[in-house]
């Protein structure tokens, strides 16, 4: 009834009022019927303010702003509990077991730092594209926010203006400029950045990895993220209020990526064989193409900025780059087609034995990467493509950051052009 309800509100606000927060349209209640523990509602809130301002363009804090230790060479290297690129890989974030850093790639340096101190586990960081919001989960040993809690921190203030509070752990956040998305293990919540207010809630499989990808280009959103089964790839246009379904993989989905207007979309499964391309538009499959013959886990994919390269990375300690065949013209760019840049011929891109294709096992007509680059084999690293032509960006758990060419029209090894440990005290940026 209409008493029961304003009634629960009531007391739902009453619930929240010793921590000083207000309720912000919480969505309607939707029970998980495989998990009882799983969130019913989400509760949007702010200290201090009555709503947040939208993201700023304030310049982020410098180095010589933040707290530092005094001798840093007494500092112990802290543990890194994630890393992240930013919308246009310009950037990286990394949380650790004291709080959180920000990278700039090219050139590398050190743009700043947070240091809450023990205590101060940050398990998920992501910027929003350059500027001064952030978003934090706490995570590690000792978190310095609740781990269900996506906290919304505003650098050019130097505190938290918003945050997001949900009954179970906080896997996965993105960031747009319009958008918030929260991943939970079996619902994603989709917020306006303006006033925090819950505009879409999607079921998904059972996400651990908190997969979810979005568009991040000025158009309406495209968000990809696991369907309701193994294997399956769930893709929302808002412009066209359209859902799109792909079966990508008969085994479940380990890792994808999104191309920044979101028309091309790149898989892989938990056998991490193979990785497959497809048209978020139509669903279909436009290229396929082969890691290796092994299992392997998947770490990161990535889309070069025109969508002519794709790269991988795994725990068999090998990025790999593949060269796309996919029209230009389906995603906006006046892409030259030129042999060096496209490459169809490379005798790397394909296999030698691809003139039997129909009558050999897959295996042999696969299109194997052009370039390779090798590391440690175990070691998590995820990667995008640097701002410099025919060039990747690898970053590893250890603290590792490595800037690699690669030859469009030879391939092979990649040649390592740059090479720091950013979690180094006596490293100067």
């Amino acid at each position: 009834s209409l008493f029961f309800t304003s009634q629960f509100l009531r007391n739902l606000k009453l619930r929240y009022s010793s921590l000083r927060l207000r309720m912000a349209n919480p969505p309607e209640f939707i029970t998980i019927p495989d998990s009882e523990s799983e969130d019913s509602y989400s509760v949007t809130s702010f200290s201090e303010r009555d709503e947040p301002p939208p993201p700023s363009p304030a310049p982020l804090s410098p180095p010589s702003q933040n707290p530092s230790p005094t001798n840093p060479d007494r500092t112990p290297i802290p543990a890194l509990l994630h890393l992240s690129f930013n919308q246009d890989s310009g950037c990286f974030a990394a949380g650790t077991d004291h709080g959180f850093r920000i990278y700039n790639c090219d050139p590398f340096r050190e743009i700043f730092r947070r240091d809450f101190g023990p205590g101060g586990g940050i398990g998920l960081v992501h910027m929003l594209f350059r500027c001064n919001i952030l978003a934090f989960v706490g995570g590690g040993s000792d978190p310095q926010y609740p781990i269900n809690k996506v906290m919304i921190w505003d650098d050019h203030q130097s505190r938290c203006i918003g945050e997001l509070s949900f009954r179970s752990e906080v896997k996965g956040v993105r960031l747009r400029r319009d958008r918030i998305v929260v991943v939970l293990l079996h619902k994603i919540f989709v917020y306006n950045f303006a006033d925090l207010k819950v505009l879409h809630q999607i079921e998904t499989i059972a996400n651990p990895k908190g997969l979810c990808e979005v568009s991040h280009d000025s158009g309406p959103m495209v968000l990809v993220c696991p369907g309701l089964q193994k294997g399956q790839v769930r893709v929302e246009y808002y412009g066209s209020m359209r859902t799109k379904f792909i079966m990508a993989h008969d085994s479940r989905i380990a890792c994808f990526t999104l191309t920044q207007e979101g028309r091309l979309l790149a898989t892989a499964s938990s056998k991490g064989t193979l990785v497959r391309v497809f048209n978020t538009l139509d669903g279909s499959l436009l290229q396929e193409v082969r890691r290796g013959a092994d299992r392997a886990e998947i770490y990161s994919l990535a889309f070069s900025t025109t969508a002519q390269w794709l790269a991988v990375s795994s725990d068999k300690g090998t990025v790999h780059v593949f060269s796309l065949k996919v029209d230009s013209g389906s995603l906006g760019h006046d892409r030259s087609r030129n042999v060096s840049e496209s490459n169809p011929s490379s005798p790397s891109a394909l296999s030698s034995l691809s003139l039997f294709k129909g009558v050999l096992p897959r295996y042999f007509s696969s299109e194997w990467s052009v370039a390779q680059f090798r590391l440690h084999e175990g070691l998590q690293y995820i990667v995008a493509f640097g701002h410099q032509k025919n060039t990747v960006v690898i970053l590893g758990m250890d603290g590792s950051f490595y800037r690699c060419q690669f030859d469009p029209i030879a391939g092979g090894e990649m040649t390592q052009v740059e090479y720091y440990n950013f979690l180094k005290p006596e490293e100067t940026f």
